[in-house]
């Protein structure tokens, strides 16, 4: 308990400060920027003490939960790096229909535990993501055509601001502070140690279908994923992942999730994707598949697996898909081997809940992200650069980039609108006058 802390404070320098600055990050390309001091939180309390001793010895923040910030936008040089993943406890009101849940809980967890009392949560898609950054970002994930952005459903927080204070933040007490707490992501001015949310009931029957298309029909498969995605149902997520197979060659694979409330609407939901031009062409097809969210989550980490070197960039984007081809062919010819890929998605916000007010303001029809994965260190530059540089070229069809994915400190982005961001900085300049959180890494 040395500095009052019931968890650890470590200073650069002394044993165990390396360890524990690599342990904040999920990939394994941890960043060569070092914090002066780093904060183990073991308690809420912990988090008042740590942004007292921020403010005490001028120290700039970086707020660390679950670690999934390919960016590591928490691993900061200087100042001080405050952990909080120790902070997981989740409560269930299921008469209310709302749950409290900490920073450092995973989604996956969380969603465990709601299915106790048959409710769910639009929790992220990948194994290990903690609520904490998920939901500062705006979250899209399980059924988040149906609910919306994650950050919608969070009704209060409790946050520990830049002067040390453990205050609420909700529509009706520091409004502007929860405003800014849905959407500003990695540069949000406090330290959130609580999530209030409205939760759901829990879709009845999970379903999946999966096809396997041969690249030389890259062109047909995303013109017809394009044109169909108006018509896809909301429980429906539709997702191309371009990749390549067990032999090297490229490959384009087609799923469906669907999370509905009976057989039969998976099944009208599913049948959509039998519509493809060139079904005929698939080398692999699995129209109509029973699951269950640990099958989700398992095939999401074969996807994203542990331990590996990562490099991602991103662009939401409405242009039309001959706009696209051009970029997603060069992407193709260049493409790493597995399991690297690139993610199209459609998201078509405007079918779905209507948005609140707040500061996750960037969104679009289609969702298009790059994910170089790899484990020798000798092809960072290279991966670096793959996913960077395709990014940048298609960057005229871009609409702005979504945070979970970001990409700031390499390839400054849109990522909420021109107003939101003035808002923000607005809100910042009340709530932190001097700086004590670090902002974000890059910013247009």
């Amino acid at each position: 308990m040395a500095h009052g802390f019931d968890g650890r404070l470590l200073r650069r320098g002394d044993a165990g400060y390396e360890d524990a600055r690599r342990a904040t990050m999920w990939n394994a390309f941890v960043p060569d920027r070092f914090p002066d001091v780093i904060v183990q939180a073991a308690t809420e309390d912990d988090a008042v003490r740590a942004v007292r001793l921020a403010r005490d010895e001028g120290l700039r923040i970086g707020v660390r939960s679950g670690g999934h910030s390919w960016a590591g936008n928490h691993v900061r040089d200087g100042g001080m790096l405050l952990d909080v993943s120790a902070l997981d406890d989740v409560t269930v009101d299921p008469a209310a229909m709302r749950a409290t849940v900490q920073p450092g809980r995973e989604a996956a967890d969380l969603l465990r535990q709601l299915a106790a009392h048959d409710l769910f949560f639009p929790g992220g898609h990948c194994v290990g993501v903690c609520v904490g950054g998920y939901l500062l970002q705006g979250g899209f994930g399980w059924n988040g055509r149906v609910h919306g952005p994650a950050c919608m459903s969070v009704e209060a927080i409790d946050v520990v601001t830049a002067a040390g204070e453990l205050v609420r933040a909700d529509p009706t007490q520091h409004a502007d502070l929860y405003w800014a707490a849905r959407g500003a992501g990695p540069g949000f001015f406090g330290v959130v140690t609580r999530f209030h949310v409205r939760v759901y009931p829990r879709p009845k029957v999970v379903a999946n279908a999966v096809y396997l298309y041969p690249l030389d029909v890259l062109d047909e498969v995303f013109t017809w994923a394009a044109e169909i995605g108006p018509r896809v149902a909301r429980t429906m997520e539709l997702m191309c992942f371009l990749h390549r197979d067990a032999d090297g060659e490229a490959e384009i694979a087609v799923t469906g999730p669907v999370l509905a409330d009976s057989d039969e609407e998976a099944d009208e939901v599913l049948a959509i994707l039998e519509t493809c031009p060139v079904r005929d062409r698939a080398k692999l097809a699995l129209p109509n598949l029973r699951v269950t969210m640990e099958d989700l989550y398992a095939g999401s980490h074969a996807v994203y697996p542990d331990e590996h070197r990562y490099a991602v960039d991103n662009m939401w984007t409405h242009a039309p898909v001959s706009d696209l081809l051009p970029g997603l062919r060069a992407i193709a010819e260049s493409l790493p081997p597995a399991p690297s890929h690139v993610l199209w998605m459609n998201w078509d916000p405007a079918g779905g809940p209507p948005r609140e007010d707040m500061a996750f303001s960037v969104e679009d029809t289609t969702y298009l992200a790059l994910y170089g994965v790899w484990d020798d260190p000798a092809r960072d530059e290279e991966m670096v650069g793959w996913a960077t540089d395709h990014m940048r070229a298609m960057a005229p069809q871009a609409s702005g980039i979504q945070l979970a994915d970001e990409n700031l400190g390499r390839r400054p982005a849109k990522f909420v609108s021109d107003a939101h961001l003035a808002r923000l900085d607005e809100i910042r300049a009340v709530y932190d006058p001097d700086g004590r959180f670090h902002p974000w890494m890059g910013r247009l």
